[in-house]
């Protein structure tokens, strides 16, 4: 299995193109989104994508209501925090880092996966691995990057698009 993650899209679309294309090249088997993708502008590329898309909720995002009607048959969207398992492993995904050091001393996840500050993050805490790709949109720091991870290996693989 093959986890494609991204972050802080900011509606850039050229970027959410981009990074469609390569995550279709790739051949993910699931989107993991940890926030604001802004507005349901951005349903006119991520329709594009060969997979499903699960998303959480960032402190800029907008349009709530039509942003889960939008993405209706192609993605989920759930509250910071949200805990779910993949390939037999523990995640949790968030936007904001809260917490993110206890929740990889627990023990309890093997990913914690979360976005907002648009720095690449990238640790292990115990069992833990920590993972913030940086930004997909490159509105802030001007480097566009996506993650693709897979959970078998533990291997996450950064690309700058």
């Amino acid at each position: 299995m093959l986890i494609g993650i991204i972050t802080d899209t900011h509606e850039n679309m050229d970027k959410i193109r981009k990074a469609v294309k390569i995550l279709n090249e790739r051949k993910v088997d699931i989107v993991l989104h940890c926030g604001d993708i802004i507005s349901p502008i951005t349903f006119k590329e991520f329709k594009n994508l060969n997979c499903g898309i699960e998303f959480v909720f960032g402190n800029n995002d907008g349009e709530r209501v039509f942003l889960v009607e939008k993405f209706k048959n192609k993605g989920r969207f759930h509250p910071p925090g949200y805990e779910f398992e993949l390939d037999g492993k523990k995640f949790i995904m968030m936007h904001e880092p809260v917490g993110i050091e206890a929740l990889a001393e627990s023990g309890k996840y093997d990913y914690i996966i979360y976005g907002h500050t648009h720095k690449q993050d990238l640790r292990k805490i115990g069992k833990g691995m920590i993972i913030n790709i940086g930004e997909t949109g490159g509105w802030i720091t001007g480097k566009c990057t996506i993650g693709i991870l897979n959970p078998r290996t533990n291997e996450l693989e950064i690309l700058e698009i």
